[in-house]
């Protein structure tokens, strides 16, 4: 499909691409050939081919959980840079 100098520059204008002069022709050959390629995939059977929107299947890969023992809250609170009492003092966040 060939597109011609108006089209190319209707399509710059909506993906607000600042097209020159100088690009027109070069951009308008090359989505022409974008355009033909797609033409071509057009004509491919896919008659039984189910939609997929991964081409390789998924795994999520995660670590199983394991019980540890927690460590004393004197060791954690002790590299606190602000406590009070048992807890962690930090910053009002909200008035």
């Amino acid at each position: 499909m060939k597109l011609d100098r108006k089209e190319v520059l209707h399509i710059g204008l909506l993906a607000r691409l600042g097209i020159t002069e100088s690009e027109v022709d070069k951009l308008g050959e090359q989505l022409s050939n974008i355009l033909e390629n797609f033409e071509v995939l057009q004509k491919v059977n896919t008659n039984g081919v189910l939609p997929t929107a991964q081409s390789i299947p998924l795994k999520n890969v995660i670590k199983k959980d394991e019980i540890k023992p927690c460590l004393p809250q004197s060791e954690i609170l002790a590299n606190a840079p602000r406590k009070d009492g048992e807890f962690f003092r930090v910053k009002a966040v909200l008035e």
